[in-house]
């Protein structure tokens, strides 16, 4: 059994290709991450973390509870109190979109109607954010991000 030797050629050429698959994968999943991506959260972070605690505090202090629910088209945003009762706050507004780009962004326009907050909505089978924002009756800013799962269509 005679077999040929492994020559310093085909060593090169093995390794060569490995790295160059890696280096291509690397490449192709730094491509995905950076054009995927939907954005700052915040323009300056060492502002928006002094500010944190405080507006925690705040919304905690308000004690919502904020449920979604999607069926037939329409979104629809529960809020209550720590008692259970709805809470109708002055306004609600925010972004509609998924989590991983910006493409499918909206900006739903709520109705309040029975202690919900409702809007005709799209949405496809996965997960969704809304990054909603609320004043309640007396002034008091609450920013919550909400996750919504669509499992059929």
């Amino acid at each position: 059994m005679s077999s040929k030797p492994i020559t310093g050629r085909q060593v090169f050429f093995f390794v060569s290709g490995a790295f160059a698959i890696v280096i291509g994968v690397n490449l192709t999943m730094a491509y995905y991450a950076v054009s995927t991506f939907p954005g700052l959260e915040v323009k300056n972070s060492y502002v928006a973390s002094q500010q944190f605690n405080d507006k925690l505090k705040t919304q905690l202090a308000l004690g919502w509870t904020v449920v979604p629910t999607y069926a037939d088209g329409v979104l629809e945003i529960a809020i209550t109190d720590e008692a259970g009762t709805p809470v109708e706050a002055q306004q609600i507004s925010g972004i509609l979109g998924r989590a991983t780009h910006d493409r499918a962004d909206t900006l739903p326009s709520f109705t309040y109607a029975n202690g919900v907050f409702s809007t005709p909505a799209e949405l496809d089978v996965g997960n969704w954010n809304f990054r909603m924002q609320a004043v309640s009756v007396d002034g008091t800013p609450f920013e919550q991000r909400v996750v919504i799962h669509v499992k059929t269509k």
